[in-house]
């Protein structure tokens, strides 16, 4: 079977010419084989590979989904092929498939895997913590798919989105809905959050805020009108250096920019509030994926989709939607609210709105998640921990996205208008806040 050792996704007609057979002979040769073989699709669009073990273990992996009452169903089951690339048939899920996987055939690991995987400062807090036990580098950058593969099937329990990988994963998930975690008492959050990040700074990831990074940690609290427990938690340092009092600024931002999205025609963003306790600011912003105490929904973040049905290799959130829209994937309304939601990023000065910080619900389609990571970090300290001089300059709208831009703008307006006046953020930067409420109204004057 040298054609398959060589290939994944063979053709019957493919393998038996060379070895001089029949199909019908193959066929037997390939039920010889057992569970060795991989097999997806009838008739003509029957294709085979050979399944590659992960760290000596050949079985199938599942695949369960987790839907938003906490209920668990297997969706699929992944296999590893060789010489390289995965199966695991996905159509027909409510998960979108470009063309070339309809029939399960991926060339490395199914996309939704690339947004489960561990990443950002609490994935590499994971791998710092796990990498010995699981046998996996230091670095998760690092890792190659089987890593990944490897990585979610032992220790996947609670990634991004719904999915769970792997009988073990999957156990431990039952396990913590047998014995959940107590949620955190509202009067006891502050001196919680301390705790939990004095935690994470010892557990060290050193350099993140001066790489343009916040440290975060995971948390579960109880608050009223909620939808989940669960809440991510940015926070601050402890002491007063002018970088830190920046940082801390920047945080009260991105919660007044969380709430400014609400003035956008259509535009829903996280749930978010500031928590100041033990010289920090706590950012904490509600997860979406999460409903209740166990439910969860799926999502996939633009960059992955980008990836896996695109390759258009820009970060412009809006072209990328036109894109999706033209592939049948997002309807028009869709793509306004991301152009709107493009634009008052740029005009709140935020600079880093790369493909990671849009995401989208699969489900026959996509519909776009809340907004969230918006924030001006035009002004995040530099590296060193030098606060830049730097001029806000408006971005002008292209003619045929005035309107786009003008709503963008009025919501732009009542974020800059709101932290000019907020005295949680310090007082110089409110002044510059004020001025640059000032230099966007001169502005949309001219536009």
């Amino acid at each position: 079977m040298t054609v398959l050792a060589r290939r994944a996704a063979v053709g019957a007609a493919d393998i038996a010419g060379p070895l001089g057979v029949s199909i019908p002979t193959l066929h037997r040769m390939l039920q010889a084989l057992g569970d060795a073989v991989v097999s997806v699709g009838k008739a003509r669009r029957s294709r085979f590979a050979l399944r590659r073990d992960l760290r000596g273990e050949l079985a199938p992996l599942p695949l369960y989904e987790v839907d938003s009452a906490g209920r668990a169903e297997p969706l699929s089951a992944l296999d590893l092929v060789r010489p390289q690339g995965s199966c695991l048939p996905l159509a027909g899920t409510g998960w979108p498939v470009p063309g070339a996987s309809r029939d399960g055939w991926w060339d490395g690991l199914p996309y939704p895997f690339y947004d489960m995987r561990p990443q950002g400062y609490m994935g590499r807090q994971f791998a710092r913590a796990e990498h010995r036990q699981l046998g996996v580098s230091v670095n998760p950058q690092e890792w190659g798919d089987d890593d990944i593969a490897w990585v979610l099937s032992r220790s996947g329990s609670d990634t991004s989105g719904n999915l769970i990988l792997g009988n073990r994963a999957f156990e431990h998930w039952q396990a913590t809905k047998l014995a959940p975690a107590e949620p955190l008492r509202a009067r006891a959050v502050g001196a919680a959050y301390a705790r939990l990040a004095e935690h994470a700074i010892g557990a060290g990831v050193a350099g993140s805020s001066a790489g343009g990074e916040f440290p975060k940690f995971a948390a579960l609290r109880e608050r009223n009108g909620s939808a989940t427990p669960h809440v991510l938690v940015k926070f601050s340092g402890a002491d007063r250096s002018a970088a830190v009092r920046r940082w801390s600024d920047l945080l009260v931002c991105e919660h007044l920019a969380l709430e400014a999205i609400s003035c956008l025609p259509g535009g829903v963003a996280a749930r978010s509030r500031i928590v100041e306790h033990a010289g920090r600011t706590f950012f904490e912003v509600e997860r979406f994926d999460r409903h209740g105490l166990f439910g969860r929904s799926r999502l996939a973040s633009l960059a992955t989709l980008d990836a896996a049905l695109l390759g258009a290799g820009t970060s412009d959130w809006a072209v990328l939607a036109e894109r999706i829209q033209a592939n049948g994937l997002l309807d028009a309304t869709a793509v306004e609210r991301i152009r709107r939601l493009w634009w008052f990023g740029r005009l709140i000065a935020n600079t880093d709105m790369h493909t990671g910080n849009l995401s989208f619900v699969p489900h026959d389609g996509l519909t776009l998640a809340p907004a969230y990571d918006m924030l001006p970090m035009l002004y995040a300290p530099l590296p060193g921990g030098e606060l830049p001089t730097r001029r806000f300059e408006p971005a002008l709208p292209l003619p045929p996205q005035r309107e786009a831009w003008l709503s963008a703008c009025a919501a732009a307006l009542v974020f800059w208008d709101r932290a000019a006046v907020d005295e949680r953020i310090s007082a110089a930067y409110r002044r510059n806040c004020g001025a640059n409420a000032k230099r966007l109204r001169e502005v949309a004057d001219l536009v």
